[in-house]
């Protein structure tokens, strides 16, 4: 099982709201996550398609991979704060607001989903026999529908 990791840093956005465009991902297989990254209206959603196509390109060139991409997916996915610019407005009557222009790093992990294993069946004519038996709770007769009917009458 394969993993890769490709980190962005220095992002100019805020943690939180990549955090929302990430949160679309999350589990996603990457074809799956690239599409819903390419029609996501927002303007990190091109920073963490960069990222995602970059953790694809990592795990490609690891040991070991078995060449097929459409059985990666997205493991996780974060964004950590990152160092904040600190500029000055003017404001008002001579003051001065402070503006933070914040940015964050964008991590995105990627794994190699296991191939399925199939067991094959000990016996074969056992399971067979298993599936033809009946297992009751079919159709009522018509004779216990009249039963009810009786005991219905019965009660008025």
């Amino acid at each position: 099982m394969i993993q890769a990791v490709a980190t962005a840093r220095y992002v100019r956005t805020s943690a939180q709201k990549a955090g929302l465009v990430l949160d679309l991902i999350r589990g996603k297989d990457v074809n799956r996550a690239l599409a819903t990254l390419k029609y996501t209206r927002k303007s990190v959603a091109d920073d963490v398609a960069k990222v995602l196509r970059s953790a694809i390109a990592n795990a490609q060139t690891k040991e070991g991979f078995g060449g097929d991409v459409d059985r990666l997916f997205v493991s996780a996915c974060y964004a950590d704060q990152g160092p904040s610019q600190k500029r000055v407005r003017p404001a008002p009557m001579g003051r001065a607001y402070r503006v933070l222009k914040r940015t964050a790093h964008l991590t995105v992990h990627v794994t190699e989903r296991p191939e399925k294993v199939v067991a094959v069946a000990a016996d074969a004519g056992a399971a067979k026999a298993r599936a033809r038996r009946p297992q009751g709770g079919g159709r009522k007769t018509q004779a216990s529908g009249a039963q009810a009917s009786k005991t219905k009458k019965a009660k008025e």
